[in-house]
This record gives structure tokens, C-alpha cells and sequence, in this order.
């Protein structure tokens, strides 16, 4: 038996569903969010999911996909859990909901004992929330504090990487690194400030050396908090593995270097793992896959794999020092914030997580995960494959030699007008997306294998041979 075999089948209602009402009622009221409404106005319809298994989830015309995406990143110990439901049911039957807002309830008091076990260092401190996008506020907004508590109140800038992505609310969509993303909702918070990411495929300098480049893209961070000055920059925010543009890992020794930095310029340094945490690089927190410590990790998706929404931010000793006196308090929270039965799930879902090895389960699997992606580069449409742990991205290209890019209206006619639909309909559910250059990201549920990523490889070669000729 795999792992992809051991779930509780989930019982079956039988229940049916009026596909046209569905979709009236959808295009009526439902606003779906990074969506184009235009595809539901002009009658196009949306899929619309059901039920998941395992690493499979159905619409409610019956139709099974593959979810090679956890559902954004998210449900990393696969669907159907019948367990995370049933203490889900247990947790609203005994307390459904109190505040951590000057009380507490046993499940947020497990759940951040828990957490500060997994990370490094003397991350001791969990500040729950909802959901990522909140653990990045929260972050933001305790680093410019901290530093006024400090009696440096000039610290309040933040670096981030060009084109990564880092949540929607004010201060979050400050970091955030996709311009576009953000032009319509200016002015945003004052203070964010953007670096090179690493990009290894088209890296600007030491193309040829990747360990060199790591170098270069860590040290146009300090140059960043010289030319701004230190004594205004607060906080680094770095994903272990950037997600938006298409899976960029750290090159050797580049969280080295940018943790020395961090500590000659007196800059906290955040490891959003909101994607990366739980499993997804084969570790419970990133970093220390990757050998650093950070000042904060801000973490959510995967802590519960999608069962109960929760977020977190996690904060070392130092940071939370000067909170621990006279009438000082963080002035910041969210009523669901450490919510119990979200809290509840999340200890349920760690415990499976330890119980059937996950993190063991992609770090073993992850270089053949990779090796079987990388029979995709004989197509001429694929110029580079990257990625770690269950996290990969597939950048297209006109051309693999010269490794030029689709242009902006190229660009929509093969992610949206072909590949996102082609995709869906041969079984498989992944991201095709344009934030950078056009990619395919894959992020399955950590309990899959060979048999699978050989299945994924297959649907993709299918369609990706078809969009070439369609060029």
C-alpha cells in the first residue's frame, strides 16, 4: 500500500447536483476571487468541485481530476480526511468558538507548543490569524513596533523580491513584489522596497555559477539597506522557494549571506512560508531545510491542510522581549484568530504529518519528482524546470536557445485562451499562470509517488505538445 492508498474513503450522501441552477446562481452572486467575472458573464460557466480523495477531487458533473496543485498550495495531507473532520465535529461540539483576545482555550495553547517545537532557533512566539495574507501583516506591522520599542522609530521600510507575491491586505500588498498586482490600489502603505529575486534561468549576473549568483542576488539586499539607510529599514521578507514566477529555489549559501547581512544592519529577517511550511520542501518549516534562522516565520496553508482555515506568525524571543514588560502590548488581532476547531484540526493534521512520514515522503520522492519533470525539456516549449520538495515550476518559451519569452498577448492566448482549459479537461488541475514569464506549477499532496508524477508528466507532454503546435 502507498501512501497516495491510506485514506477513510469518505461516505457518499448520493447527492446530486443541478449543474444549470449552480451556474445561474454563481453568475448571479458570486464573486470569485483573482477571477475574470467577464467568463461567467458572457455564459461561459465555472468548474465547479464537489468532492475530493486522496489527491483527486471531482466536479459535480462527476468528472475526476488530478489535484496536482493541493488546492492552492494548501491540502497537503490530501483530501478526504474523514479524521480532520470528525475532530473538527468533536472541537464545535465542546467549544466552537471563544477569542484568544485576553483569554485562551487548550487547542491554540497546544497548537503554538506545538509550533515552537518545529522552529529553529529560539522562535518561541505564536501570534495566530486567519490566514496567510494576515500572518504577513502582522509581521510587517510587530517589526515597526519592535524597532520603536527599541528607541529606533526611523525603521519602518521592507525588502521583498521583485515579482514575489505576499498577500493582498495594505501592508502585505506593500511587500508584494508584482506591480501589476498592485497599481489599481495605490497609494499603498509607504516602506516597500524591491530587490532581484533568483531567478538562476535568466539570471542577470554569473549565469554560469550559481552559487556566485546566490552571492549577487543576497548582496543587492544590502545594497538596497545602504542606499535607503539602515537606520530606516526594519524587515526582510524572503519565501524559502518564491512562489509567483514560477518556483525560484535559494542558490547555495544565499540565506547564509542574507542572515549576515541582516545582523550587520540590525534588520529582521522573515521567512514567509506560507506555501513552504508543513511539508511542502520536506520539512515542517523551510528554513530549516534551507540551515538559517529567522526574527519571524509567517505560516498558514498547509497547517491544516485546508480543513479549517488558520495562520500564524512565529517570533523569536528577542522580538518578543520588550512585550514582556509594564503596560506594552502588540495592539493588533483577528476575532477567528486561533479559532479552536481550526486549531483543533491543525494538531490533528500535524499528528498524521509525524504518523505517516510525510516530510520523510517528500524528501525521498523529490529528486524523482523532478527527474520525471525534467523529460519535459525534449519538448521545445519547455525551457527550464525547477523547483524542491513537492514544489516545482515549468517555464515556457518561444525559443530554448536564445530562451525568449511569449509576449504579453502570446502570452494570454496560450495560458488562458488554451493551456488552463486544455489542461483541466485532460484530468488535471495546476496553475498556469504569468506572474514573471509564463509557467506550470505543480504543488501535490505530499503522500504521492512515482505512479504519480509519472501520470502528471504524461497529461502534461499530451497538452503542451498540443499548445506548440497551436503557436
Amino acid at each position: 500500500m502507498t501512501l497516495s492508498e491510506t485514506y477513510n474513503t469518505p461516505s457518499t450522501t448520493g447527492r446530486t447536483y443541478d449543474e444549470a441552477d449552480l451556474q445561474k446562481k454563481a453568475r448571479d452572486h458570486l464573486w470569485m476571487h483573482f477571477s475574470r467575472q467577464s467568463v461567467m458573464e458572457n455564459g461561459g460557466g465555472v468548474p465547479i468541485i464537489a468532492r475530493g480523495e486522496g489527491h483527486h477531487i471531482w466536479d459535480t458533473k462527476g468528472k475526476k481530476y488530478f489535484d496536482a496543485l493541493s488546492g492552492l498550495f494548501v491540502v497537503n495531507a490530501g483530501h478526504g480526511r474523514r479524521r480532520l473532520a470528525e475532530v473538527a465535529a468533536r472541537q464545535a461540539e465542546e467549544l466552537a468558538f471563544f477569542p484568544i483576545w485576553s483569554y485562551a482555550h487548550p487547542a491554540a495553547i497546544e497548537l503554538a507548543d506545538r509550533l515552537a517545537d518545529y522552529a529553529p532557533g529560539d522562535l518561541n512566539r505564536v501570534f495566530f490569524s486567519t490566514g496567510g495574507g494576515e500572518a504577513v501583516e502582522t509581521a510587517f506591522k510587530l517589526a515597526k513596533q519592535y524597532f520603536k520599542l527599541q528607541g529606533k522609530p526611523g525603521k519602518h521600510k521592507v525588502i521583498s523580491r521583485a515579482v514575489a507575491y505576499h498577500g493582498t491586505p495594505q501592508g502585505a500588498l506593500a511587500i508584494t513584489g508584482i506591480p501589476a498586482m498592485k497599481a489599481m490600489f495605490e497609494p499603498l502603505t509607504p516602506g516597500g522596497f524591491r530587490v532581484p529575486n533568483t531567478n538562476f534561468y535568466r539570471a542577470p549576473e554569473h549565469g554560469d555559477d550559481l552559487e556566485a549568483f546566490g552571492v549577487w542576488a543576497a548582496d543587492r539586499i544590502e545594497e538596497m539597506i545602504q542606499f535607503e539607510g539602515p537606520e530606516t529599514v526594519a524587515a526582510v521578507f524572503l519565501e524559502p522557494v518564491q512562489n509567483s514566477g514560477g518556483c525560484f529555489p535559494p542558490p547555495p549559501g544565499y540565506f547564509t549571506r542574507v542572515r549576515e547581512i541582516c545582523d550587520r544592519y540590525d534588520v529582521l529577517l522573515v521567512s514567509d512560508e506560507v506555501i513552504c511550511a508543513f511539508g511542502r520542501i520536506g520539512e515542517m518549516f523551510a528554513c530549516n531545510a534551507y540551515g538559517f534562522v529567522p526574527d519571524m516565520i509567517t505560516c498558514a496553508k498547509g497547517m491544516t491542510s485546508g480543513y479549517s482555515p488558520i495562520g500564524a506568525t512565529i517570533i523569536s524571543d528577542r522580538v518578543y522581549e520588550p512585550f514582556k514588560h509594564g503596560q506594552t502590548y502588540f495592539a493588533h488581532g483577528y476575532t477567528f484568530a486561533g479559532h479552536p476547531v481550526s486549531a483543533a484540526v491543525a494538531l490533528a493534521n500535524l499528528d498524521i504529518f509525524e504518523e505517516e512520514r510525510l516530510n520523510e515522503n517528500v524528501r525521498a520522492n523529490s529528486p524523482l519528482f523532478r527527474q520525471t519533470l525534467e523529460k519535459l525539456k525534449d519538448l521545445p516549449i519547455v525551457g527550464d524546470v525547477r523547483g524542491d520538495g513537492y514544489f516545482f515550476g515549468i517555464e515556457l518559451v518561444k525559443d530554448k536557445v536564445t530562451k525568449e519569452t511569449f509576449d504579453d498577448d502570446e502570452s494570454e492566448r496560450l495560458l488562458r485562451g488554451f493551456l488552463s482549459k486544455a489542461l483541466f479537461d485532460a484530468g488535471l488541475y495546476c496553475r498556469a499562470d504569468d506572474r514573471g514569464d509564463p509557467v506550470i506549477q505543480l504543488a501535490p499532496p505530499l503522500t504521492v509517488g512515482a505512479a504519480e508524477f509519472t501520470e502528471i508528466e504524461e497529461i502534461l507532454r499530451s497538452v503542451l505538445t498540443e499548445a506548440w503546435t497551436r503557436l
